[in-house]
């Protein structure tokens, strides 16, 4: 058995481009910025980025194109596809994630603020951006009425 599978969740480096390809199907592309923080030998906190090219297709492609915006976080499930072409007698390779699913992250403001639009009553947040209140107790599970 094989697998190849991508879950990526980070901010847009630049807004998504939306195209038509002949057969009419949308076709959006843009990318991904991933951060790592890590310790080197020397004991010091380090910091890399990696940049991931997202591509997604139809109905998606139209709906990332539409609400993502540079900056907004997004996390992206999908697969990890290299194609190649010949550009002046040389081979390009490019890696990308086709994204079977896209889901926006938490709205970052307001559009006055350059953060992501997202239509009312869709990720938004009404617990104020803290986490839920847990219960201090332990939770007995035959008390869980399924």
């Amino acid at each position: 058995m094989y697998l190849n599978k991508a879950l990526i969740y980070g901010n847009l480096t630049r807004d998504p481009e939306l195209k038509s390809l002949p057969s009419g199907m949308q076709v959006c592309s843009f990318s991904l910025a991933t951060n790592r923080r890590y310790k080197d030998r020397d004991g010091n906190w380090q910091e890399s980025a990696d940049y991931h090219n997202i591509v997604v297709f139809g109905r998606q492609a139209e709906t990332s194109a539409q609400y993502l915006k540079k900056g907004a976080g997004a996390f992206v499930e999908g697969r990890i596809q290299t194609r190649s072409w010949d550009k002046d007698g040389v081979k390009q390779y490019r890696t990308e994630i086709i994204a079977d699913r896209v889901q926006f992250g938490p709205r970052t403001g307001g559009p006055s603020e350059g953060g992501s639009t997202v239509p009312a009553g869709k990720n938004e947040d009404t617990s104020g951006g803290s986490a839920p209140d847990y219960p201090e107790e332990d939770i007995n599970p035959e008390d869980i009425p399924f």
